[in-house]
């Protein structure tokens, strides 16, 4: 197996993240090409990327919140984004399908925790399915409570870690 790399994502990655988004995720619970690019060029410190055999096979971004509201659609284009709010809100954690199942998803959150730890963030807020929820909370998140929003048609819930 080659190295990882993990890295902050630049607007080179757009197409190649669009594409992994689409293909780990069900129609409109995807994010939009145009919402990634708005991601990286926004916030790139923000969206973490990893690297394997020298291409991205995953990624996670966020944006940060003073007051965190996870039903907020238009908070998924980096409206009321601010860099030196306290919270972060995670949007998307994904995986090439071809990648799923090896621990990536695992490394890659462990480091963009240490990431915003490293920013001086104080929580890391998302949102995940059912079937995610015992997962997160193996990561160290604790559950807040089913989600308001009902993005992409489907239930969610809300999780939570204090860093």
């Amino acid at each position: 197996m080659s190295a990882l790399v993990f890295r902050e994502a630049n607007l080179t990655d757009v197409d190649r993240c669009y594409a992994i988004e689409t293909e780990a995720y069900e129609g409109d619970e995807a994010a939009t090409r145009e919402k990634i690019a708005t991601r990286i060029a926004q916030y790139p410190q923000g969206f973490l990327c990893l690297e394997a055999e020298g291409k991205v096979i995953g990624f996670i971004n966020g944006g940060c919140a003073w007051d965190v509201v996870m039903s907020d659609e238009e908070f998924k284009a980096l409206i009321g984004h601010d860099p030196a709010a306290p919270n972060a809100v995670i949007m998307s954690v994904v995986l090439d399908p071809a990648y799923q199942g090896k621990g990536y998803a695992t490394l890659l959150m462990r480091h963009f925790v240490q990431l915003m730890k490293q920013m001086d963030k104080q929580t890391i807020h998302l949102m995940c399915k059912t079937h995610h929820v015992e997962l997160y909370k193996k990561m160290g998140y604790q559950y807040v409570k089913p989600s308001a929003s009902d993005h992409g048609g489907m239930a969610w819930h809300e999780m939570l870690m204090t860093l």
